[in-house]
């Protein structure tokens, strides 16, 4: 009976092991075919831009070819790439400089609710003004050097990360809640506890948002000053004219942006690995 009952136990551990490897080759046939559709599906595109420019005869000017920008890029990916990593590296100080500050103000509120309306209107107001008007201030204020860029990066971020940290917060589980206050648990206790843990979700979820908006405000903010950086190349080339080398700088920037954000997503996976869709 026990040699019967091994072989049964070994039988069905074999076909969990092959079930198991089944589902994961299926899972990667799926996620390769995605992909796949998707890079098909971007060429298609770009197949479709170079013949209507070719047919048309669109002017270079108004319209470049797919091809017209890869050859601008090849030519000049190495002073592009060392230009992306200025902005880059601005977008990143400014995303962790809004984060901060968003993340700082969200736990002010948290502890002391007669803040909220006061802070909730300025973060509001500044939400509410155009960067492209900041700018040009901060620029005469600051100089043309990082820290306009990074201060108007700030701003772009600061707003989504304050409002789902304070989602965040309060979306910890009453029922957990009451049970600390029944423990006599302290304010900073319950926020260790039950709302920063309730809260990562939410702030993981304003990084995705604000990661791409660091980059458009490098870039906003380069184009009204700056020495380097991919908005001084765009700049360049649109009083230039020159839109292969504008489109291959918004190439660049795209996979910047790309990069940043596909971060974000590991850095989720990592922390959150309990989450379904992490």
């Amino acid at each position: 009976m026990k040699t019967r009952w091994l072989k049964t136990t070994a039988t069905d551990a074999s076909r969990f092991q092959q079930q198991l490897s089944v589902a994961r080759c299926r899972e990667l046939i799926r996620s390769q075919t995605g992909r796949l559709a998707g890079a098909g599906l971007l060429l298609a595109l770009f197949l479709l831009w170079e013949t209507a420019v070719r047919l048309t005869d669109t002017p270079v000017y108004l319209v470049p070819a797919p091809s017209d920008i890869l050859a601008d890029l090849a030519v000049n990916l190495p002073h592009l790439l060392s230009a992306g990593l200025v902005t880059l590296a601005e977008a990143l100080a400014g995303l962790v400089l809004g984060t901060a500050v968003g993340l700082g103000l969200a736990i002010l509120i948290t502890f002391w609710g007669r803040l909220e309306q006061g802070v909730m209107s300025l973060a509001i107001l500044i939400k509410s003004t155009p960067i492209i008007a900041i700018a040009p201030i901060l620029t005469i204020w600051l100089g043309f050097g990082h820290a306009p860029k990074v201060i108007i990066t700030a701003l772009l971020t600061f707003f989504p990360v304050l409002i789902n940290a304070l989602s965040g917060f309060r979306s910890a589980d009453p029922a957990v809640l009451d049970y600390l206050h029944s423990l006599n648990a302290s304010p900073q206790e319950i926020f260790i506890l039950v709302r920063w843990p309730s809260a990562r979700p939410y702030l993981f979820a304003a990084l995705k948002v604000a990661a791409p908006l660091a980059m458009i405000g490098a870039v906003v903010a380069e184009w009204m000053g700056a020495s380097s950086g991919l908005g001084r190349q765009m700049w360049l080339a649109y009083t230039n004219l020159d839109m292969p080398a504008l489109f291959a700088a918004v190439f660049v920037l795209t996979l910047l942006s790309t990069a940043v954000y596909q971060s974000v997503v590991l850095l989720e996976k990592r922390f959150l690995f309990w989450q379904p869709n992490s």
